[in-house]
Order: C-alpha cells, then structure tokens, then sequence
C-alpha cells in the first residue's frame, strides 16, 4: 500500500517538534515525511510497521527513523494501569543535523546514527531505561533546554550497543503518492501568495479535487486547516520582520497579509504568547547583549518551518 504523505510543521525558528500524543487507540496510519522521527511509546502493546519490517512493540519501545521511512503504529492493549495509549515524538530535520556536526565536531557520531536511522533503529530495554525519565521531560522544557536535552539524548543513542536496524532493502517511497503530490502543489502556491486573500477555489483548481477534498487532504497531511496554516505562515513572516528592520507594525501586518495592526497583534499573541512590539523589543534587548556580528540572523520561513 502507498504511504501518504504527512506535512511535519517545525515552528518558525526552533530545531525540533516535540508533541506528547495521548490516544484511546493508535489506528494504522501508514505515513512518511522529510523529517527524521524519534518515538517512545508508552502505555500499551500493538504491532510496529517500519519500512518492510513488521513487529511486536511494548510499553518502552523506542523508535528512531530517518527521513522518508514509511511507518505506522497499530494499537491492541492497554498495559498496566494506564488509560491511553501514549507516545512521546521528537521530529527534526537531517539539516539540523548536518548543521550541528559541521559546527561542533564532538557530534560527529549523529551522522552514521542518522544514516543507520535510514532503516529504522529500535533500542534495547538499557538504553530505554536511561533515556526514558530526558525523553518524558522533553515537552516541559524551554525551547532552548529542550532542543540542547535533544542532542544528548541522540549523542546516547548514537553509541547505544543495543540498537538494532528494523527495515531492510528500500524503503523509501518509490514515487511519490498522490497526496504528496497534490501538497508540493498546494503548499508552493501557499508559500508564494500567504500574503494575499486565500480562497480555496485557485487551490482546488492547482490540486484538481474539490473543497470538500481539499480540506480533508490538506488536514490529514497537515494536522491543521488551511487557514491555520496561512496564519502560521504570516506570523513566521512577521518574526522576520520584526526582527531585522525597522518598519512600523501596521506596516508589516499588511506586508504579511493582515488586514491592520490590531489583526496581526491578535494573530501574533495567539501564535507566540507575545505581542508584536514586545517580541522586537525582547530581541533588539538580546542582540545588545551579544558582540557585534555574532548574533545569528533568523531563518527565513520555509515549507515546513513555520
């Protein structure tokens, strides 16, 4: 069966997505996406599809894959006295990766571990155990304890002696499916027009499905609606903006496809915690506190770092 496409959305300026998911069931969803993928899961027993390797998995079953490994988890149990099947998932880019390796040479061992990853890795019960307690912890850090607790716990697996490789011959998706097909589309047309009025008619016209088909592939690939998406779009703009220059608030609302400043400030909040004008402030009071020229310019917003 082809794999469907899943649109991973990193927020806008951090290195990984750390999304704590607790269900009544995990229902087979055989799915792939550029992003690598570290998942512990907990609570309940069910069959793991990785790549062309099915097995068994258990309460602590920790998971590694690289980018474009198809996968899928199929609940059966609950285990213990737990109330929902639960699964702590780490995403983040092999860019990210390289980035850090070519930075600090120390991390040098991420690269065959994301390599390996390519197949799927699977980790035995002494490096679950001494990992388990950083993982859970993850999604209660701060962004920057978190993506730094990240790296450690990869620098442990990357030496782990119990690992195991899952999948083998390819694994990759041979061509892409329809879905992906229909998101490159959709999202370039996002990309290049987030800052005018969005109308669904130019994106079923783009795709070839109708409304109704568009927002159900759209949601199953992205976790979120078209018009939350655009929005995420346009507030990641508007960091950028905020950040390196000096244009007056109403004037990037506009630029960014907000209809005044008071729509970008409800907008923003939502999406940050913070208002516009407090967000530059915060940032114009750090780079004053790092050395001319050694404060990092933020990324620019891309498909899927929003």
């Amino acid at each position: 069966m082809q794999p469907w496409f899943e649109a991973v959305s990193i927020p806008f300026g951090q290195s990984c997505l750390i999304y704590d998911r607790q269900l009544p069931e995990f229902a087979f969803n055989w799915h792939y996406h550029p992003e690598c993928e570290l998942t512990l899961t907990l609570g309940g027993r069910g069959t793991r599809f990785v790549g062309g390797h099915v097995a068994p998995y258990g309460d602590g079953d920790l998971v590694l894959l690289g980018p474009n490994l198809p996968h899928a988890w199929q609940s059966v149990a609950l285990t213990g006295a737990s109330r929902s099947h639960r699964a702590i998932v780490c995403w983040f880019t092999r860019a990210w990766i390289d980035a850090l390796c070519t930075a600090t040479p120390e991390l040098a061992t991420l690269l065959p571990l994301i390599a390996a990853a390519g197949r799927g890795l699977a980790f035995g019960q002494a490096t679950v155990e001494m990992l388990r307690p950083r993982i859970l912890e993850l999604s209660s850090l701060t962004e920057a304890s978190r993506v730094v607790a990240l790296q450690s716990i990869l620098c442990d697996l990357s030496i782990a002696a119990d690992r195991r490789e899952l999948s083998t011959g390819a694994t990759a998706p041979d061509i892409l499916s329809k879905d992906r097909r229909r998101m490159d589309h959709i999202l370039s047309w996002l990309h290049a027009h987030h800052n005018e009025p969005i109308r669904l008619a130019p994106l079923c016209e783009i795709a070839h499905v109708t409304q109704s088909q568009l927002q159900r592939i759209f949601k199953r690939s992205t976790r979120m609606s078209v018009s939350d998406y655009v929005t995420r779009l346009r507030v990641g703009r508007a960091c950028t903006l905020l950040m390196e220059t000096s244009l007056p608030i109403a004037v990037i609302g506009v630029d960014c496809g907000f209809s005044d400043a008071a729509h970008l400030s409800r907008k923003f909040s939502a999406a940050t915690g913070r208002t516009p004008s407090r967000y530059r402030k915060e940032f114009r009071s750090l780079a004053t506190t790092i050395p001319s020229g050694k404060f990092p310019m933020a990324p620019r917003s891309k498909r899927g770092e929003l």
